[in-house]
This record gives structure tokens, C-alpha cells and sequence, in this order.
């Protein structure tokens, strides 16, 4: 059975995963699924990471664990915020968010893109542009969710785009082969778009083509 780690955090209330931690439990049922706040788990022993960061900070053991996780062939799979890769936890306690000037570099590499702002939550299609496994089975579909607006690399490939009246095209779901067996969905901010049919088939798809086993 694949073993699939869901790496969360909960300091920041928009995107606590234990606020999320039910969807995410029905969304991968039938998987070995651990679910946890603790990035040291990174260092453990999974097939495919599920990553929902918003806060990328890990130590140097953390970061070397997943990057050598993934050139070995495992899977990483990242779900919304964890392409917010400019965003930490501010030491302010009056804030909550400290940007980066830069993306975090070995992370950015790895995901082939990053998220860069988003306007409020609001309906939008999405639309299937290319045949993967990963979108197999999912048609266009409507979703209420944080429509987020990223930036690619252009040798990622663009498996789905949205569809927003005010927005441009911005990439949905990508897989950067280039670094290996990595996958992004930028859904997944709302309790709607996580229990979505088709964001739960997409993660199911994503989770099963990044598994090398």
C-alpha cells in the first residue's frame, strides 16, 4: 500500500490543517496516510509527500531529506499554498505573514513554479488541456475556490488551466518531470474545493502516477 505523508502546519488560520485534515483523510482513503504537523517526518519513510505548507522553512536535514527523497524517485505532490513559496511566520506577533524577497531557490527548482498573489475567493472552471494520467477521468469542472495566480517554468507540463473572468490562463495542475516524480494543484484553500469530485480524483491520480512503485 502506498505510503503517503500530509505535511501541514497550523500557523496560519486560512490554511490550518487541522482545519483540513478530514478532507484530506477522505480524499486519500485507502492509502497508508499520515497526516502531520511535524516536518521532521520528512527525514522518515513515505512514498509520496503531499505537501501544504505555507511557511516553506525547513532545516537543512528536513530539505535534504525531501530532495533526496524525490531524486531517488519518490513523489511529491504539492496541494495550494505549497507553492506560496515567498511567505514565512512573522516574529512580529502583531503580523502574521513575513514575505521573501525570492522564493525559496531548491524548492522553487522543484515545483517548476510559484505562487505570486490571489484575489478573493470566487467561482471559476477549471479546464482539462492535456492528457495525463493525472487527469484522467476529470472533465472541466466549476469549483469555489482561492483562484491563484503563479508563475511556471516553461519546461513544466500544464495539464489543466483556469478559466476566470477577470484572470488570465494561470496554470491549475503541472507536473515537473525535469526534477522527477513531482506533480502541483493549486486547489484546495476551500472545504468545497477539497470535497470537489474533481480535485479528489486529480490528488488520487497525482498521488498514484508520482508513487515509482
Amino acid at each position: 500500500m502506498t505510503r503517503v505523508l500530509v505535511v501541514g502546519e497550523n500557523t496560519f488560520p486560512f490554511h490550518a490543517i487541522d482545519e483540513k485534515r478530514d478532507a484530506f483523510a477522505a480524499a486519500l482513503e485507502g492509502y497508508d496516510l499520515t497526516i502531520t504537523t511535524d516536518r521532521d517526518a520528512l527525514t522518515g519513510e513515505y512514498d509520496v509527500l503531499v505537501d501544504y505548507l505555507t511557511d516553506s522553512s525547513l532545516t537543512d536535514d528536513q530539505l535534504d531529506a525531501l530532495l533526496a527523497h524525490v531524486e531517488a524517485g519518490g513523489g511529491y505532490v504539492g496541494v495550494h499554498c505549497a507553492s506560496d513559496l515567498t511567505s514565512t511566520a512573522a516574529d512580529d506577533p502583531d503580523e502574521l505573514l513575513d514575505p521573501r524577497e525570492e522564493p525559496f531557490p531548491q524548492l522553487r527548482e522543484l515545483i517548476g513554479g510559484h505562487f505570486l498573489t490571489h484575489p478573493e475567493n470566487s467561482e471559476f472552471s477549471v479546464e482539462i488541456v492535456e492528457d495525463h494520467p493525472i487527469t484522467e477521468g476529470v472533465e472541466d469542472f466549476s469549483v469555489f475556490d482561492e483562484p491563484y495566480q503563479v508563475t511556471v517554468d516553461e519546461d513544466v507540463q500544464v495539464l489543466a488551466t483556469m478559466a476566470h473572468p477577470d484572470l488570465e490562463e494561470y496554470p491549475v495542475v503541472w507536473t515537473n518531470d525535469e526534477e522527477g516524480r513531482v506533480a502541483y494543484i493549486s486547489l484546495g484553500h476551500t472545504d468545497e474545493a477539497l470535497g470537489h469530485d474533481s480535485f479528489v480524483t486529480l490528488l488520487g491520480n497525482a498521488v498514484d502516477w508520482a508513487d515509482a512503485n
